[in-house]
């Protein structure tokens, strides 16, 4: 069966003062509905899901739901701002063109530059991970060779064209998918007794409260339990990137938008749900297997750490295949708003970023050569440098949502198809959540914590932001002087 080629996506023209380039994204509309629908559905199923919510569930007991709940309503209503945005101007740039336009050029220069670091940063910690479960399986192949193939071929897979990152995202998604609503599916019918073989007490929703109450460490546990979780979600917002090369954005994006809330709570809340339920809080196999592996094993599912290391190395995958799409996809936007070197924003015969992707690429194969050869030092500083960043993401997403829909009533009131609730006084509410989200990270001093990641973070933010208020007076200066010479 033959499909037509995609069709060529046209960036629209940009408002005076906007910063962006008036030409054409050079971009294919390469991504199909149901590409999207599962970028937006798996998106938001992090490998942090995984393999983090142990160390949350330790801290926290029962009680991190609560924290699930707090950073899945700042998602929510985050998404919903960028939905906003989003649908009426579909962009690859996304928020950082949005800010680029509300705030200023400062704004989209410097957190598109943190947005893209992240990214690449990322792409060496899930190489690596990926890395050691191919090794543990095929022992012969050294890790570090593991982690070329892996980052090799998913970088090809984005070369090759948008349409084929669409196509293996919406796989190793659609496994996540499956899988996760397999565990509560399973999970559940163990928790009321009427799973078949179980091996669980089906104790119902007992172990909620009887080993020391919903919250055996106190209240204070549930933000710590928010600074452990809320990196987990980064990566809802992707899907409102991809939207710009999708056959029909606008309807992509408040599809995507819309079902945010379930996507949190059956993902996230109800997988949780059904750890803490099945097991008791407390229990010593959560932290020693994983806290997915442990539920696994309470029901007698056979093989359950292999099961795990399969889903686990999907959501490694996806991961990777999406963060090299969205880096390279935020800096050829940066490349199109004349904000990272022209070649960035030039795309081959497949409609495909190419300059772009490969330099998106080979800071992550450098990030990865510093994760094998200092793993303590250059690399987790880089690790710490780019921990607040989603954070900052999200306040930017915030900020801009604020003066844009004023922009949109006056220019496009026809495009407001998505509204966030109860504006503007939910969107300050987000703001002053996510602020006490940083400060309260301030407070967390142990190695690798919260008070060096936001330390270290702010201070690669002055950094960006410094060179894009130097680029801007120079920039200044010299059409001042070229204005000067030309009278």
């Amino acid at each position: 069966m033959t499909t037509p080629p995609p069709s060529p996506v046209a960036a629209p023209p940009a408002p005076p003062g906007s910063g962006q380039a008036p030409e054409q994204s050079g971009l294919q509309s390469g991504l199909k509905n149901r590409h999207l629908s599962m970028i937006a559905v798996g998106g938001v199923i992090g490998a942090g899901l995984f393999v983090g919510s142990a160390s949350g569930i330790a801290a926290a007991g029962p009680g991190i739901l609560l924290s699930y709940a707090l950073v899945g309503a700042l998602v929510v209503f985050v998404m919903r701002m960028l939905g906003e945005m989003a649908a009426a101007n579909p962009t690859s740039g996304s928020f950082s063109a949005y800010a680029d336009r509300a705030l200023g050029r400062w704004a989209g220069f410097s957190i598109g530059w943190l947005y893209w670091f992240f990214w690449v940063v990322v792409l060496a910690v899930e190489a690596t991970a990926g890395a050691a479960i191919l090794t543990s399986w095929v022992p012969a192949v050294p890790q570090w060779a593991w982690a070329l193939i892996v980052m090799v071929v998913l970088t090809a897979t984005n070369l090759a064209s948008v349409a084929s990152f669409g196509e293996f995202e919406f796989w190793f998604a659609g496994i996540k998918v499956v899988a996760i609503a397999a565990f509560i599916a399973l999970g559940g019918l163990a928790i009321f007794g009427v799973l078949p073989g179980s091996d669980n007490a089906a104790t119902g929703f007992a172990n909620l409260t009887s080993h020391g109450g919903f919250l055996p460490n106190g209240p204070s546990a549930i933000l710590t339990g928010v600074l452990m979780v809320v990196f987990s979600f980064m990566g809802s917002e992707i899907v409102t990137l991809a939207a710009g090369e999708s056959e029909d954005p606008q309807r992509a994006v408040t599809k995507a938008t819309k079902s945010v809330i379930w996507r949190v709570g059956i993902f996230y809340l109800g997988s949780i749900l059904v750890i803490v339920s099945l097991l008791p809080w407390n229990d010593p196999s959560i932290a020693k297997k994983g806290s997915y592996v442990a539920a696994l094993d309470s029901i007698g599912i056979p093989h359950a750490g292999q099961i795990m290391n399969v889903i686990v190395l999907t959501a490694v995958l996806s991961c990777l295949n999406s963060g090299l799409y969205t880096a390279s996809r935020m800096a050829f936007s940066l490349g199109q708003r004349r904000d990272a070197p022209k070649a960035f924003a030039r795309t081959n015969s497949r409609g495909v970023p190419q300059a772009a992707i490969l330099a998106s690429v080979l800071f992550g194969f450098v990030a990865v050569g510093f994760n094998y050869l200092w793993p303590d030092t250059v690399f987790q500083f880089l690790l710490n440098s780019s921990g607040a960043v989603a954070l900052f993401v999200w306040l930017v997403i915030c900020f801009s949502q604020l003066r844009m829909r004023g922009i949109i009533l006056r220019e496009n009131p026809d495009k407001l198809v998505v509204r966030m609730w109860l504006f503007p006084y939910l969107t300050w509410a987000t703001i002053a959540m996510i602020s006490f989200v940083l400060v309260y990270m301030l407070t967390d001093d142990s190695e690798g914590g919260g008070r060096i990641q936001v330390l270290l973070s702010v201070l690669l933010a002055v950094l960006v932001v410094g060179i894009s208020l130097v680029r801007d007076r120079l920039g200044r200066g010299t059409a001042e002087k070229t204005a000067v010479t030309s009278r």
